[in-house]
């Protein structure tokens, strides 16, 4: 028995575990399922990932998906950044408490909401809905979680650090650059990994500012679901699982590099 934890703590670690986890290890099993029917077993294969590769509605939804989850992923983290940087460097400032507010108001505000208030404002703007608007809505939704990321990890940062680079005659870009940045770089690679995720994930503010062409991943399986649950939607969510594992893994990978490389330098600095 480990110490600190009883059986009940050990039992109800367990069954949250299962809770979580278990459907995921169950779509994924099914996902290798040869039968057609999704609730019975007939035995391993690939079948369903060959039809995968020939349902072309499917395959474009998800390269859709993919492509916003990737711009907006990344449009997020460069403005939430800045907005990190601003609401943290700046100090007080007139109008930071509507700009603060702004920023954070899709962590509180329903989704429905703000794809619908997005709707209003393409519709008044006479704007096409389609790949850009819902890339746009998907930055508004996502940039507020990656200040918020970047924000928790500047208010513990040494700033006397930049300022001994910029006494060393170091300009004040080339200091953030050298110094600032690679030392919040896993709040940044943090921080676009969660806006990658919720692009990806998200259904309600898609449904809202997408239109003809631009249909994502969600919506799709959403649209197929109503008719019935192939076995095609066991092996793509499969694949989007795959996808974002092999992400998660490179970025601790990287991070565990660079804090060895930091370590290393860091030993090796003269005293």
């Amino acid at each position: 028995m480990l110490r600190g934890f009883s059986r009940f703590n050990l039992a109800s670690l367990a069954l949250g575990l299962a809770f979580l986890y278990l459907p995921i290890v169950i779509l994924v099993i099914y996902s290798f399922n040869d039968s057609k029917l999704v609730t019975v077993w007939g035995g391993w294969s690939l079948r369903w990932y060959r039809a995968l590769l020939e349902d072309s509605a499917m395959l474009d939804a998800a390269w859709v998906s993919l492509r916003i989850a990737l711009l907006s992923a990344t449009a997020a983290t460069i403005l939430g950044t800045l907005a990190a940087l601003a609401l943290v460097r700046a100090g007080y400032f007139r109008g930071r408490l509507p700009f603060s507010a702004m920023i954070y108001a899709p962590l509180v505000l329903p989704e429905v909401i703000i794809g619908l208030s997005l709707l209003l404002l393409f519709v008044a703007l006479n704007v096409d809905r389609g790949f850009w608007t819902t890339t746009l809505a998907h930055t508004t939704l996502t940039m507020c979680f990656v200040t918020v990321i970047v924000q928790s990890r500047l208010l513990s940062f040494d700033w006397s650090l930049e300022e001994a680079a910029m006494d060393l005659g170091c300009p004040p870009l080339r200091a953030f650059l050298a110094v600032t940045l690679p030392l919040i770089l896993p709040a940044i690679v943090s921080g676009w990994m969660l806006a990658f995720t919720l692009s990806l994930d998200d259904f309600v503010i898609a449904s809202f500012t997408t239109g003809p062409g631009a249909t994502t991943l969600p919506i799709r399986i959403y649209s197929e679901v109503r008719l019935g649950v192939k076995p095609e939607i066991n092996a793509i969510c499969t694949i989007m699982i795959a996808v974002v594992a092999l992400v998660v893994v490179i970025a601790s990978l990287l991070a565990k590099r660079n804090a060895a490389s930091r370590d290393q330098h860091a030993l090796g600095a003269p005293m």
